[in-house]
């Protein structure tokens, strides 16, 4: 899961009557594997991978975007302004406006965008936990889990050609597994 507004949001609260100066570049220590601590020396997570911009952090339950100026240093290790039971609270209210927004964005007629911007099918139905997208060359039924709102607004995790090829294959196979019609019988009277 990537960090949210809402997520930055809740971290900055919880920092607040923490000290933790501000930060040129990321502390040292922020490498993959290294343990993060929080004010009282608790372990909130371990770091997953590090850019210039990020920061993942994986608490066991959630794997977290956090920006490098977020954290301190302590001579334990890389610090955090916030518990583990913080971060994972503030990454489950951050998934859930998230998923709030994407629903509320799933109507039908609902132009869908790939990851590159490009429209690449419309909403034509949600049923629970399940989207069906209408596209010129068929019908697929994909999870909720699968869009997220992009800069375009409704977005999937795929290029237009990716999509494309996985809905011709999607079409395909449901094609080929249809079962054939069993022929009517007359039964015995």
């Amino acid at each position: 899961m990537r960090i949210t507004t809402a997520l930055k949001t809740v971290l900055a609260t919880l920092a607040i009557g923490t000290a933790i100066p501000a930060l040129a570049q990321a502390p040292t220590g922020l490498v993959a594997g290294a343990t993060i601590y929080d004010t009282a020396g608790a372990e909130v997570g371990k770091v997953a991978s590090v850019t210039a911009d990020t920061v993942v952090v994986d608490t066991g339950t959630n794997t977290i975007a956090i920006p490098p100026s977020s954290f301190g240093t302590t001579p334990k290790g890389p610090l955090l302004a916030a518990t583990r039971e913080q971060l994972n609270a503030a990454a489950q209210q951050a998934a859930a406006e998230t998923k709030a927004k994407v629903m509320a964005a799933l109507t039908p007629g609902a132009v869908i965008h790939g990851s590159g911007g490009t429209p690449v099918a419309t909403v034509k139905a949600v049923e629970g936990e399940l989207v069906t997208a209408a596209t010129a060359n068929g019908e697929v039924r994909l999870p909720v889990t699968a869009f997220a709102i992009g800069g375009t607004g409704l977005a999937i995790g795929m290029t237009s050609t990716e999509f494309e090829a996985a809905v011709a294959s999607a079409v395909a196979a449901s094609a080929t597994a249809a079962p054939a019609e069993a022929p009517a019988t007359s039964g015995s009277q």
